[in-house]
């Protein structure tokens, strides 16, 4: 059985975190996996929603949720759940990481940034 558009089961996530908080120096609630193409952003309740604007750019629709426990993949593009299959290996953040992420970078009021 092959993977549905928009889904390559062989790439891995790009790191431990949202790639593009990273490197602009921000912070997320949680984390979600590019199906495609294994970058990860931060989820629509985080400040920037890099994974939705990844989609924008990108035109991937196709995300998985990067939070240890959590399997379930999202359709943008649909606007709508799916099954998806097993995804390369990490299938999650480091279990160590805090939510919200990463240590060191969070607000003590980011209750208040949320959407």
């Amino acid at each position: 059985m092959s993977a549905p558009n928009g889904i390559d089961p062989s790439v891995a996530p790009s790191g431990a975190g949202c790639a593009d908080c990273d490197a602009a120096g921000g912070w997320w609630v949680h984390l979600r996996r590019c199906a495609q193409c294994g970058h990860v952003g931060c989820c629509d309740s985080s400040p920037a929603q890099h994974a939705s604007a990844h989609f924008a750019a990108t035109g991937h629709p196709i995300v998985q949720s990067y939070e240890p426990g959590e399997e379930w993949f999202w359709d943008y593009a649909r606007g709508d759940a799916l099954d998806g299959p097993q995804l390369a290996e990490p299938t999650h953040r480091p279990l160590d990481q805090p939510v919200p992420g990463p240590r060191g970078r969070v607000p003590a009021d980011w209750q208040e940034h949320v959407h």
